[in-house]
């Protein structure tokens, strides 16, 4: 039987445009009542998101916009709750230090995803917030790139 591969259900395009990304890791979510329905459906943003370590030690995400389940009822949760997520004590605690020593770092949600298990994940990224001239040189890189494939693409049909 063929191995189950992951399942992007949404991707950060923001964060990639507006921090670079140093270090990734994987969380699990704690989800309620009828969000895990609703995500495999694809309704879930996490454009506006952020993760943080609260004072007792928990990794949350913020921001993180889960669509009500049409079929739900009272079994429906706020949208923008924030949710816990999953990560060994020993990852959090190392987070926790980085994100505290160096100035600059942020956590963002990267993609949600569900699992060979089925299980919904969260990527993380240890991220550094980019300058606009920074922002600017990265799309003038792209555009290059895209310049070339089209003339490269051009000179092939010829």
């Amino acid at each position: 039987m063929p191995k189950k591969q992951k399942r992007t259900v949404a991707n950060n395009k923001k964060a990639f445009h507006d921090y670079f990304v140093e270090q990734r890791f994987e969380a699990g979510i704690v989800l309620t009542g009828t969000e895990i329905k609703s995500i495999r459906k694809g309704g879930v943003s996490i454009k506006e998101s952020y993760a943080k370590i609260t004072s007792k030690g928990e990794l949350v995400v913020t921001g993180m916009h889960i669509a009500l389940y049409e079929q739900g009822n009272r079994y429906n949760v706020d949208p923008l709750r924030v949710r816990t997520l999953l990560m060994h004590r020993k990852e959090i605690n190392k987070l926790y230090g980085t994100v505290k020593t160096q100035q600059g770092l942020t956590l963002i949600p990267l993609s949600v995803y569900i699992d060979e298990n089925g299980r919904c994940k969260v990527e993380l990224g240890l991220c550094r917030g980019k300058k606009n001239y920074d922002k600017r040189e990265a799309q003038a890189k792209r555009d290059a790139e895209r310049k070339m494939d089209k003339a490269i693409k051009a000179s092939r049909h010829r």
